[in-house]
Protein backbone atom coordinates (compact mmCIF):
# COMPACT_ATOMS: atom_id res chain seq x y z
CA UNK A 1 0.00 0.00 0.00
CA UNK A 2 1.51 3.56 -1.04
CA UNK A 3 0.25 6.85 0.38
CA UNK A 4 0.81 8.99 -2.17
CA UNK A 5 0.55 13.42 -0.91
CA UNK A 6 0.92 15.50 -3.77
CA UNK A 7 1.07 18.78 -3.62
CA UNK A 8 1.00 22.14 -6.10
CA UNK A 9 3.04 24.67 -5.55
CA UNK A 10 3.60 28.28 -6.85
CA UNK A 11 5.37 31.34 -5.55
CA UNK A 12 5.78 28.83 -1.95
CA UNK A 13 2.22 28.28 -1.71
CA UNK A 14 0.36 25.37 -1.92
CA UNK A 15 -2.36 25.60 -4.65
CA UNK A 16 -3.64 22.00 -4.74
CA UNK A 17 -3.15 19.04 -2.30
CA UNK A 18 -4.43 15.86 -2.01
CA UNK A 19 -3.45 12.44 -0.85
CA UNK A 20 -4.26 8.93 -2.76
CA UNK A 21 -3.84 5.61 -1.50
CA UNK A 22 -3.05 3.04 -3.86
CA UNK A 23 -3.56 -0.96 -2.64
CA UNK A 24 -3.14 -3.24 -4.93
CA UNK A 25 -1.54 -6.26 -5.51
CA UNK A 26 1.49 -4.90 -8.38
CA UNK A 27 4.71 -3.85 -8.62
CA UNK A 28 5.54 -0.96 -6.16
CA UNK A 29 6.48 0.96 -9.61
CA UNK A 30 3.25 -0.01 -10.71
CA UNK A 31 1.83 1.26 -7.62
CA UNK A 32 3.29 4.31 -7.95
CA UNK A 33 2.51 4.74 -11.05
CA UNK A 34 -0.78 4.56 -11.16
CA UNK A 35 -0.95 6.92 -8.07
CA UNK A 36 0.93 9.72 -9.72
CA UNK A 37 -1.63 9.25 -12.63
CA UNK A 38 -4.90 9.55 -10.12
CA UNK A 39 -3.05 12.86 -8.82
CA UNK A 40 -2.58 14.26 -11.82
CA UNK A 41 -5.91 14.11 -13.01
CA UNK A 42 -7.11 15.49 -10.04
CA UNK A 43 -5.06 18.40 -10.59
CA UNK A 44 -5.45 18.55 -14.12
CA UNK A 45 -1.87 18.68 -15.22
CA UNK A 46 -0.06 16.17 -17.81
CA UNK A 47 1.90 13.69 -16.59
CA UNK A 48 5.61 14.71 -15.88
CA UNK A 49 8.57 12.59 -17.02
CA UNK A 50 11.14 11.11 -14.46
CA UNK A 51 14.46 12.86 -14.51
CA UNK A 52 17.73 11.63 -13.33
CA UNK A 53 17.59 13.64 -10.50
CA UNK A 54 13.78 12.71 -9.64
CA UNK A 55 14.91 9.16 -9.52
CA UNK A 56 17.57 9.60 -7.25
CA UNK A 57 15.80 12.36 -5.08
CA UNK A 58 13.07 9.71 -4.66
CA UNK A 59 15.00 6.84 -3.37
CA UNK A 60 16.72 8.34 -0.80
CA UNK A 61 14.43 10.58 0.48
CA UNK A 62 10.94 8.89 -0.67
CA UNK A 63 10.07 12.68 -1.98
CA UNK A 64 10.43 14.45 -5.37
CA UNK A 65 9.54 17.59 -7.02
CA UNK A 66 8.54 17.78 -11.08
CA UNK A 67 9.20 21.60 -12.52
CA UNK A 68 8.65 23.12 -15.91
CA UNK A 69 11.70 20.71 -17.20
CA UNK A 70 9.78 17.23 -16.13
CA UNK A 71 6.52 18.68 -18.52
CA UNK A 72 5.86 19.27 -22.11
CA UNK A 73 3.14 21.43 -22.19
CA UNK A 74 3.33 24.91 -20.35
CA UNK A 75 2.85 25.08 -16.61
CA UNK A 76 1.24 27.56 -14.42
CA UNK A 77 2.74 26.78 -11.15
CA UNK A 78 5.91 26.66 -9.71
CA UNK A 79 6.27 22.71 -8.96
CA UNK A 80 4.37 19.46 -8.67
CA UNK A 81 5.63 17.64 -5.49
CA UNK A 82 5.06 14.07 -4.51
CA UNK A 83 5.78 12.32 -1.10
CA UNK A 84 5.00 8.92 0.31
CA UNK A 85 3.20 9.14 3.66
CA UNK A 86 2.88 5.61 4.61
CA UNK A 87 4.27 2.32 2.65
CA UNK A 88 3.74 -1.37 3.60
Amino acid sequence: MIRLWGKIIKENRILLNEVVICNEKIEYQQELKKCINELCYKFDISKPYWLPNNLEEFNKFKKTSFKQDNFIEEIDFDRFEIIVLEEK
